[in-house]
């Protein structure tokens, strides 16, 4: 594997440079449909400034305007409509369903905003006056009905809109038909609160404006909304299409201006596509406004100058330009942007042959988006209803990386056949009989902590924001000496197997019982999550059916933990750990040798976009500052590395005291420089992409899957099948750990404890209760493969501070407390929980805090009701820290 590792790298910097894929997602474009005409007999010109979007499934088009006669310089007078068009987009063979004056009045020009429950329309106007209305538009076979939802504190038109995170935000517009002047209005609505109505929200900071174009995205740290473009103007202000751009931050409350690029995409439309970003169709650039605004400035002044014989002529002849101008109008812009939200890049893509409509929306449905109708050229509609798809890059997974990841799963059942000869009895399954060298458990340490999670979401979020989070990876050095003083020499006299035996000495039964369940069921739902994350990125980036990506890890594992036991594990991780890091290294010095400047370009432009920036040191609970930073991975490692049966079942694998110590400070000692490598991995990625933002994916939603995006399609065979291999090993190290503990916990805290099945060999139940527990968390995979869970390590998050927060507490309160008393200590679990699931649903601090909630909770909670509920006479000394002076090594 090394000699095939080594020739593959080789390889892959002589190919270099050439390698790279330039191939870019396409968009496909079709016309869908004509918009049918009202009434029979008259032609349907299309519409303008129609309401759209979806609703039980169907495509709404709602009011409007047009110039049924004449275009408006030949004297056509403006016509606003009620009717209502359906489309049925699931139907094979869909037809227009036209309602006439179905509206409850002739509107155009407001914001559609498309919901569950139906299509909302917000302001809008007609020839007269703006109006404040917001009603919900419902729609079933032919049926509609109408809800009323709080107005605007104003009439407004020509806004825009987005909806992010269950609030809709709205943009300038006017507040009046007469002497129209563009405002500069920022207003949102809780969907979840529409009673509290519309607020009024700091404006931007820049000029007012009405046909902008906006889109909700991600902007790394949160969901944001995107304001860009549109056009100044009023009665006493000259007409100025801008083209500048900004960020509101919701949960800061603040508003960034996006320096340096311009957007010529007033009146245009836009989408949120992928993680990250926003596609802008068509739009109106601003020279010919301009040009025609001018002609119209000079006309009004030589016209209200009077209509002297000497300027008589030039008003003719300005009137022809107008004219001349607008007959021969070449038709909007139909050029396809791309603006990236993290690297701040905005390309042109692509254009199009067809005719891009403004003054319109862009509906997505499914993976398609559709243009209704809108206009193509000033005061000209069309009747066309355009669909666009973009086409997913999926690069052939190719035979050579095949191969690779074959071997290495080759190897990896080779080695849980070797180390299944070595299994005797219980003991050897569950802790080697102490044989295993203390390098070889720090490497497994540091490997089951290592997972996908961290192989993918650190580079994720160091790319997508910056090294605020740098501290929760390197919190192990902060706690190791307490793992080594405190918890260790404990675990090591005792001379238990699992963490929970522990608990049962100092406490009860019940409280073994109750954290091994607990400890057991997370175990399950870790490994689903464990399997289901590197799952989803390997499926969108490389188009693997994601139930073949998880039961092939899943089974893999399973096979070599059943046969080889804690060894198998613990030789396997260390294995994976060697191709996790290496995997690192090699992808810093491939980016870095394929950006002009290598590694100097990738420290400067990473400080000039402030990637490389800390936490904030405000003291901040409810943000992820660096307090609460520090404070979440102080309890979190206390928690995992010091009652973790996966952490503590390696600590009895060495041959005494001073070993185990040592894997611990190996680990300690390696998470330091892997922490380093995998933030500088993110902020590689970013300045790559950065420079060459047209191999960025925009139709991957799966903001952790950019570093695979890179792997896969960036480079070389070979060595990207190594890679990915390094994925799965950063899952399988995690998920062997995951399994063999689990079974562990069971075998030992309730099977054999109670003496169940006493004549059965041990050896042969441990191996049968890891193949149950490990297709119960391959199981539980595939179901959260079908689930919606927006966010893995945010659910992950909730269950760590549920349960076993709550368990690091319980540890501490038996170890530093005499007083602390069996019934106080169930007590404070149950305790903790009811805390723990007031926290989620106030949110008081951060995520990231509530493993600390749970600790804290739980230990204080315990200690309260065993001075109120003292039980246990037994001698306990030497299961506090008050004997930890007689504590020596067995």
């Amino acid at each position: 594997m090394l000699l095939l590792s080594l020739l593959i790298i080789k390889f892959s910097f002589v190919a270099g440079k050439a390698s790279l894929s330039s191939v870019r997602e396409t968009i496909n474009w079709s016309q869908l449909t004509e918009l049918p005409s009202i009434s029979p007999g008259n032609d349907q010109p299309g519409l303008g400034g129609a309401f759209s979007g979806i609703a039980n499934s169907n495509l709404i088009i709602a009011g409007g305007t047009n110039f049924p006669g004449s275009p408006p310089w030949a004297g056509g007078v403006k016509t606003w409509y009620s009717d209502i068009y359906v489309y049925p987009l699931d139907s094979a063979n869909g037809k227009w369903q036209a309602y006439p004056d179905k509206l409850p009045k002739k509107l155009a020009y407001g914001v559609s905003v498309t919901l569950p429950e139906g299509l909302l329309f917000i302001g809008g106007c007609d020839a007269e006056k703006t109006y404040s209305e917001v009603f919900l538009l419902k729609y079933q076979d032919g049926i509609f009905e109408f809800e009323n939802w709080p107005s605007l504190p104003v009439g407004l038109a020509n806004m825009t809109g987005s909806l992010i995170d269950g609030k809709i935000y709205l943009a300038g517009g006017i507040e009046s038909m007469q002497e129209a002047q563009a405002t500069n209005l920022f207003l949102s609505l809780d969907l979840t609160n529409k009673q509290e109505g519309w607020k009024k929200l700091t404006p931007w900071p820049g000029p007012p404006r009405a046909y902008a174009v906006s889109a909700g995205q991600s902007g790394g740290f949160d969901n944001c909304f995107y304001l860009f473009s549109g056009r100044n103007f009023g009665p006493d202000i000259s007409l100025d299409v801008l083209s500048d751009g900004y960020e509101y931050n919701p949960r800061l409350n603040s508003w960034e201006k996006i320096e340096e690029i311009q957007f010529p995409v007033m009146a245009g439309t836009a989408i949120a596509s992928g993680a990250n970003h926003i596609i802008f169709f068509g739009g109106v650039e601003k020279e010919l406004p301009l040009k025609e605004s001018k002609l119209k400035s000079r006309l009004e002044k030589l016209i209200s100058s009077g209509m002297k014989k000497e300027n008589a002529d030039s008003v003719q002849i300005i009137k022809k330009e107008i004219d001349d101008l607008l007959n021969n109008h070449p038709g909007f812009s139909n050029e396809v942007r791309f603006f990236h939200t993290i690297t701040k890049t905005f390309i042109k893509n692509s254009s199009t042959g067809y005719q891009l409509p403004v003054t319109t929306n862009a509906v997505a449905y499914g993976n398609k988006v559709y243009f209704p109708s809108g206009e193509i050229r000033p005061g000209i509609r069309t009747n066309a209803i355009l669909c666009a798809e973009i086409q997913k890059l999926t690069p052939p997974f190719g035979t050579l990386n095949s191969v690779v990841v074959f071997i290495y799963f080759a190897i990896l059942v080779i080695i849980g056949w070797y180390f299944s000869r070595r299994q005797k009895n219980s003991t050897d399954y569950f802790k080697a009989s102490g044989r295993i060298p203390w390098w070889a458990v720090g490497l497994s340490i540091f490997g089951t902590a290592l997972s996908a999670i961290t192989f993918m979401a650190i580079p994720a979020k160091a790319y997508a924001t910056d090294w605020s989070y740098i501290l929760m990876n390197a919190g192990i050095i902060l706690v190791a000496p307490l793992i080594i003083l405190l918890f260790i020499p404990f675990y090591r006299k005792l001379d238990i197997t699992t963490a929970y035996e522990y608990l049962e000495l100092r406490f009860n039964l019940a409280t073994r019982l109750i954290c091994s369940i607990s400890f057991i069921l997370f175990q399950i739902g870790r490994m689903g999550i464990v399997l289901l994350l590197p799952s989803i990125a390997l499926h969108v980036v490389t188009g693997i059916d994601i139930f073949l990506c998880i039961s092939l890890m899943g089974v893999l594992s399973l096979v070599y933990t059943m046969m080889g036991g804690i060894e198998a594990v613990v030789w396997t991780d260390a294995m994976q750990v060697v191709v996790l890091m290496g995997g690192a290294l090699f992808a810093v010095f491939y980016i870095s040798d394929n950006i002009d400047g290598g590694f100097s370009s990738i420290i400067h432009e990473g400080m000039a976009s402030s990637k490389f920036a800390m936490a904030s040191t405000d003291f901040d609970l409810m943000n992820p500052t660096l307090w609460t930073v520090l404070l979440a991975t102080i309890f979190a490692n206390i928690t995992t590395y010091g009652t973790d049966q996966t952490m503590v079942q390696r600590y009895l694998t060495t041959s005494d005291q001073k070993m185990a110590s040592r894997s611990v400070w190996m680990n300690a000692a390696l998470t330091i420089p892997a922490t380093l490598i995998f933030f500088f991995v993110g902020t590689a990625l970013f300045v790559f992409f950065k420079n060459k933002p047209a191999l960025l994916s925009t139709t991957i939603t799966d903001g952790d899957a950019i570093f695979p995006w890179f792997i896969f399609t960036q480079m070389p065979q070979g060595i990207a099948g190594l890679l990915i291999s390094g994925i799965f090993a950063a899952a399988m190290s995690t998920l062997s750990s995951s399994m063999n503990s689990a079974a562990t916990a069971y075998s030992v805290d309730i099977h054999f404890r109670f003496g169940w099945s006493k004549k059965i060999d041990q050896l042969l139940l441990a191996r049968i209760f890891t193949l149950i527990l490990g297709l119960s968390g391959i199981l539980f995979g595939i179901l959260m493969a079908t689930w919606d869970i927006k966010s893995l390590w945010d659910e992950f998050q909730k269950i760590l501070g549920l349960v076993l927060g709550g368990l690091g507490g319980l540890f501490l309160l038996g170890v530093l407390t005499r007083r602390a008393s069996g019934t106080g200590a169930v007590i404070g679990m149950l305790g903790s929980i009811v805390v723990q699931i007031i926290v989620i649903k106030t949110q008081p601090v951060h995520l990231l805090l509530y493993a600390a909630t749970g600790f804290l909770s739980c230990f204080l909670i315990g200690y309260l009701f065993s001075l109120i509920f003292p039980t246990q006479q037994k001698d306990i000394d030497h299961l506090t820290i008050y004997s930890f002076k007689k504590i020596k090594d067995n």
